[in-house]
């Protein structure tokens, strides 16, 4: 993979700027734009950022630093799922807490924000409890957004129980957007700004990256990723009128902004921060090293997050606005659906065979297909072909026999094909007395970062274990079978 960003740099750069921008304060609260963990949109579209390099950023400030969490309650009621793995939001939150805590971090607590009694969400709390997790229960602020007076006051954030910190940084981080990490942050500026606590807040961001054109790729692919949840970026007018620079932003951000400002007036006594881009801390541009390859895969992304908003309005997960707004997009940057280099060949394939077909394109250009057997299905015959491939193993060579595959179909009630998981963990077993499997599997890492195409939406098993192999895959808006889903 050629590399368009420098790792290495950004962790040095953006661990200062967090540094510079404590010395302004006792303690700081920095909300985590985004992905704590696992950011695989910064990875796509800057090759040559890491998945977790904002951890690798917080490691290198570990002593001073803690982390809350914040869930907001009508998303654990409506069981909100992260669209990407499938999995709740409570289920995340326990996840991040793991991780966090495999890292060496201090977990401070969880917040539940905009609590309203839910059943389901006391459950989780004593769920939390039971797990000695603190865990600290925030209602609507009262007088939210017009009355200041009513906001910071015993009343307002008076009223949420005070966070009890010992760090000079306070990570605040959520499984989701609006799940009120910027409340849980005043909240706190208030309580300790009436202990004489000289307290701060920042924003730890990476997209939109302000100091990139508006319609710079790399922020338009932004603007496709977050095109169900109604972002769009804008120039920011107060950073323009302030500053004198032109400065790109969010939307939610830029609307929010008279209202935090004034708050934080309320609570600070000055106005440190003259526009919401001024609250961020983001150096991605300056560790971009390619802009070329920046550009380009900024553009697959796109088309990326068309095939998504395709298969979700299929799915019914959401209406076609969405899909039009990224479809607006690929206009504007002159590219049409078909710019991924294995989309075509799955389709002509799958015309000519009349089968589902998944296409993928190997880190040296050649795509390979894997088409829909009696045996397996279209992921599993697409790895093997692609570990021949990589392995130089003759196509007449089966890696694994149907006196194999067949015992283990016996088992199934339903499924007439192995699953690409259960064809890996046959693979796994066969490579103990075969070393030609076994080199075929050494070569399967060599997968992460390829492009996928499907002929159909791939769901549960075989969708999870692709993912975990780092393929970037897309789908056709069609369902495998007839069944109803």
């Amino acid at each position: 993979m050629k590399k368009g960003f420098d790792h290495d740099k950004y962790i040095e750069k953006q661990s200062k700027e967090i540094k510079d921008r404590l010395k302004l304060f006792d303690k700081l609260y920095l909300e985590v734009g985004g992905k704590l963990f696992s950011d695989t949109h910064a990875e796509r579209v800057l090759p040559g950022f890491k998945s977790d390099a904002k951890i690798d950023i917080l490691k290198k400030l570990k002593k001073d630093i803690e982390i809350i969490f914040c869930i907001k309650a009508s998303d654990i009621e409506k069981n909100k799922t992260r669209a990407e793995y499938g999995v709740t939001y409570d289920t995340e939150i326990l996840n991040l807490i793991n991780i966090s805590r495999k890292h060496g971090f201090d977990v401070n607590s969880v917040v539940i924000t905009l609590f309203n009694n839910e059943e389901s969400v006391t459950k989780f709390i004593k769920k939390l409890e039971i797990q000695n997790i603190k865990t600290y229960i925030h209602t609507a602020t009262k007088g939210y957004p017009s009355d200041v007076n009513t906001i910071v006051s015993r009343e307002g954030y008076g009223a949420n129980p005070y966070i009890k910190t010992t760090k000079k940084i306070i990570i605040l981080s959520a499984p989701g957007a609006s799940s009120g990490k910027l409340a849980t942050c005043l909240s706190q500026l208030y309580h300790d700004n009436k202990k004489g606590i000289n307290a701060g807040y920042a924003k730890f961001e990476t997209f939109p990256v302000w100091n990139l054109p508006l319609k710079h790729p790399v922020n338009l692919a932004y603007e496709a990723a977050s095109a169900n949840v109604n972002d769009y970026n804008l120039i920011d007018p107060y950073h323009l009128e302030n500053y004198d620079v032109q400065a790109v932003n969010y939307n939610r951000d830029v609307d929010s902004f008279p209202i935090l400002k004034t708050i934080l007036n309320r609570i600070w006594g000055e106005d440190i921060y003259l526009s919401p881009t001024a609250t961020s801390i983001n150096v991605i541009k300056d560790c971009i090293i390619d802009m070329d390859i920046v550009n380009e895969s900024s553009k697959k992304e796109i088309v990326r997050r068309y095939y998504q908003e395709q298969a979700n309005y299929k799915l019914g997960l959401n209406d076609n606005e969405p899909l039009t707004k990224v479809k607006l997009l690929l206009n504007e940057l002159e590219i049409d659906e078909y710019y991924l280099k294995t989309i075509k060949p799955a389709l002509k394939k799958s015309e000519l065979e009349k089968r589902h077909v998944i296409s993928l394109e190997l880190p040296n250009g050649k795509v390979i297909t894997g088409k829909q057997t009696d045996l397996l299905s279209p992921a599993s015959t697409l790895i093997i072909n692609a570990i021949k491939e990589l392995t130089k193993i003759p196509d007449e060579i089966n890696l694994l026999s149907p006196s194999v595959l067949e015992p283990i179909l016996k088992l199934r009630r339903e499924e007439k094909e192995l699953s690409l998981q259960e064809v890996l963990i046959a693979l796994s077993i066969c490579s103990v007395t075969n070393p030609i499997i076994e080199t075929a599997l050494d070569n399967i890492n060599k997968l992460k970062n390829c492009d996928a195409h499907s002929t159909y939406i791939i769901q549960n098993g075989d969708l999870r274990t692709l993912k975990n192999l780092g393929i970037n895959l897309t789908c056709e808006p069609e369902f495998y079978s007839n069944k109803v889903y």
